[in-house]
């Protein structure tokens, strides 16, 4: 009965492989963050794997899509958004572990635009960015949900500008998106977040929006409710480290949290 010894012996092959591929997934750490935290975060991740071996997997997108995401259930065990509304949303709906939210990081908000381009000016009330879009447009993050795109319209409408280049947005579904039409020529001029900005060489940056003319950029962390990890807390804690402050930095993020002993 060769035939049949072989047949059960791959079904018995399969399901342990499957178990241990189960069990290497359980174990793997889940980052849900927002998008323009991708090259700082993906260091600081490596730099937590150096250190502890541990495996962590991250998925980057809009807050405002991770947030429904985990809402949806979702199987994060962090959480790190680029505003504190779509933190509190989870909070609300009582989707975070209590007494884990750490307000992380801040950043600044940019007019960038395609490297080689001309376009110069000073923001301040009543600059003439529609002017400066010529018959372009100005690429912006979902400017009713995702928080970079949030920020951007709110300082826009500070400055008395909004009316004039509302007609003219290309939204994103999330900043690095918004980044890229501004690279690649698509966009004569976008709205970013500094960090993006820097870590594109295809842009330049015109101006930094002044920072009492939209609410504070805050990213706040914390973990989720249901996560299981034994892992979140630690990571949660090395995001707080000097080792994880200094990548940030390097980054051009602020870094906002009490910085916590290794």
């Amino acid at each position: 009965m060769p035939g049949r010894r072989q047949f059960v012996f791959g079904i018995v092959a399969a399901a342990m492989a499957s178990a241990v591929s189960t069990a290497g997934a359980a174990e793997r750490l889940t980052v849900f963050a927002a998008a323009s935290l991708k090259t700082a975060l993906d260091a600081v991740a490596a730099a937590w794997t150096a250190e502890t071996s541990r495996e962590v997997s991250i998925s980057y997108a809009a807050s405002s899509a991770l947030a429904k995401q985990i809402e949806a259930g979702a199987p994060a065990d962090i959480f790190i958004s680029a505003d504190r509304d779509w933190l509190n949303y989870l909070a609300d709906r009582k989707l975070l572990k209590d007494g884990s939210e750490v307000d992380l990081l801040g950043n600044e908000i940019v007019l960038v635009a395609p490297k080689d381009s001309k376009v110069e000016t000073t923001i301040a009330a009543g600059f003439p960015l529609a002017a400066l879009i010529g018959g372009g447009r100005l690429a912006m993050a979902d400017v009713k949900a995702v928080p970079a795109g949030k920020y951007g319209k709110a300082a826009l409408a500070s400055l008395g500008v909004w009316p004039s280049v509302e007609s003219r947005i290309a939204q994103a579904e999330n900043v690095r998106a918004a980044l890229k039409l501004v690279a690649t020529g698509e966009a004569a001029l976008g709205i970013v977040y500094a960090t993006d900005a820097r870590a594109e060489p295809a842009v330049k940056i015109v101006g930094t929006f002044p920072p009492n003319s939209h609410p504070p950029i805050v990213y706040p962390v914390a973990i989720v409710a249901a996560s299981t990890s034994p892992d979140a807390a630690g990571f949660e804690k090395f995001l707080q480290s000097p080792k994880a402050k200094a990548i940030f930095e390097a980054q051009g993020f602020i870094f906002l949290a009490p910085v916590a002993s290794n």
